[in-house]
This record gives structure tokens, C-alpha cells and sequence, in this order.
């Protein structure tokens, strides 16, 4: 039985994991003698002043997306765009990072189920180039079972503080066990240990429950052991054939510049925002 970094540029692998969506690097401590930097907020909380209480009438709303005047860039036009959608995604990712966005290769995947249903969630874009965007999940989870019936997707990145967004339309396929191997063994310990321990999607009674089941694999596999991949575990990749590059402009009157796949070239469409 065969047991989520900072992109790669177009057609590169990934390389070494950063923590993912949901991990966290603590920031580091004070130097000794120094005082502890107070926390910010935690999840849930906020640092700005509490809304109005019951009865109290609510502030001014600020800006959405695109409305800010003094917070939105240039404008995108046809001819500041890449001949390939693939490079001009890379150079949207690159500013992203640049801008200090936190996860900027974070993504939600939309998939349908045989219903027609439609579900949604965030993953972590790990590579991507060419041949498609790639990701990696438990085989067993909902967005797989749904593929499995319906391999076409949606994958959005909503980059709000640069006022863009890129949305990216496809089928998706698996990888095979030799591509997600390299990937798997790039991760934390801990990470490889998570993928045995969860069956994704899957009901349990507890909290408790999946606690034991990784405890007993810390057992099994100490750090520094090697730890196979489980065959219930891979990537997946989006072969891409429309992506649009939406920039946010006042008035809501948006840039929409869409690549649109047509045999073996690209044509480029604008659409009403």
C-alpha cells in the first residue's frame, strides 16, 4: 500500500512546502531581554472597533470590490496582456506575492455533483505551466467524487487587495503515482501524517477520533522515518481552455479580458463588466 510554497514559474515543479492553507508559522519570539510583541488578533476576532449593538444603526458601508477610488491601479487592456494566458498568470501570481497577499496561490475549486449541485472549497495551487494547474487532495474526498462524475471545474483566485481576480475553466484529470510522490515526500511530517489519518469528507464521531488515529500513526512513523504515500492520496491538474483576468475600476465598470482556447491558439475577448 502506497502511503499544500511558493509557486513555481510557469512549467516548474513544486518546490518546498510553505505552510499551507489552515498551518501557520508562529512569528518569531523576542530576543531575550526583550518584551513580548503583544498578539494580534486570533481567528474570529477583530482589530477594529465592535459593529453597533442591537438598535444602533449600522456605519457606512466601505468600498467593494473595484469601488475604491484612491486604492484602484491601472486599468488592463488588451495590449498589456501576454500572448498566453499561462505567462500572464504568472505575472499576476508574482505581484500577488510581491504585494505581501496571504496565500496568494490559494484557490477555490468549484466542481458540480451528479445532482447538479454545486460545491466549493479552497486548495493550493502547487505548480502550474502549460499542461494545466495543479493541486493535490485525498482520492476519497467530495471535490473527487464529484470529478469523478463531472471532471469539468472552476478555479478562482480572489486577490481583493489588488482588486483582480483570475478565473480559470477546465477539465480535470488525476495524476499518476509517480507525479505526486516527489510532492508528498516535500512535505512536513506532520503533513504526511495527516494525509493517512483523515479519509477526507468522510463522517466521525469526534474530534477525538481523528486525534487517536494520528497519535497511533506518530507511533508507527516517528519523525525521521520514511512515510509512504496512501493510494487513497495524489494530485490532480486543470487543463485549462477559457481563463479570464478581471481588474477592478471605479463606477463598477471592470476590465474583463478573456483567453478563450481555439484549437492550438488563444483569442482574446473583453467583457462587459
Amino acid at each position: 500500500m502506497k502511503a499544500d510554497d511558493h509557486p513555481p514559474a510557469a512549467g516548474q515543479p513544486a518546490g518546498r512546502e510553505r505552510p499551507g492553507l489552515g498551518e501557520s508559522v508562529p512569528p518569531p519570539g523576542p530576543a531575550l531581554g526583550e518584551p513580548a510583541r503583544p498578539q494580534g488578533p486570533g481567528l474570529g476576532e477583530s482589530a477594529r472597533p465592535q459593529g453597533p449593538g442591537l438598535g444602533e444603526p449600522a456605519s457606512q458601508v466601505g468600498p467593494g470590490l473595484g469601488e475604491s477610488g484612491s486604492q484602484v491601479g491601472p486599468g488592463l487592456d488588451e495590449a498589456m496582456l501576454a500572448s498566453d494566458p499561462v505567462v500572464q498568470f504568472t505575472g499576476w501570481l508574482a505581484e500577488a506575492e510581491a504585494a505581501g497577499l496571504p496565500e496568494p496561490n490559494a484557490m477555490v475549486l468549484s466542481t458540480v455533483t451528479g445532482s447538479g449541485r454545486p460545491r466549493a472549497r479552497s486548495v493550493l495551487l502547487k505548480s502550474h505551466g502549460q499542461d494545466g494547474f495543479t493541486f493535490y487532495t485525498n482520492r476519497t474526498s467530495a471535490k473527487i467524487q464529484d470529478l469523478s462524475g463531472n471532471p469539468w471545474a472552476c478555479l478562482l483566485f480572489p486577490w481583493y487587495a489588488l482588486r483582480r481576480q483570475v478565473i480559470i475553466q477546465g477539465a480535470v484529470s488525476p495524476l499518476p503515482e509517480r507525479e505526486s510522490e516527489p510532492y508528498f515526500h516535500s512535505r512536513p511530517h506532520g503533513s504526511q501524517l495527516g494525509a493517512w489519518a483523515s479519509r477526507q469528507s468522510s463522517v466521525i464521531g469526534s474530534r477525538a477520533v481523528l486525534d487517536d488515529r494520528y497519535a497511533r500513526l506518530e507511533q508507527r512513523w516517528p519523525a525521521g522515518t520514511a512515510v509512504p504515500m496512501p493510494s487513497f492520496w495524489g494530485g490532480y491538474r486543470l487543463r485549462h481552455d477559457i481563463v479570464e483576468f478581471w481588474q477592478g475600476r471605479t463606477n463598477r465598470l471592470h476590465d474583463r479580458l478573456r483567453y478563450r482556447r481555439q484549437g492550438s491558439h488563444w483569442i482574446v475577448e473583453r467583457l462587459a463588466p
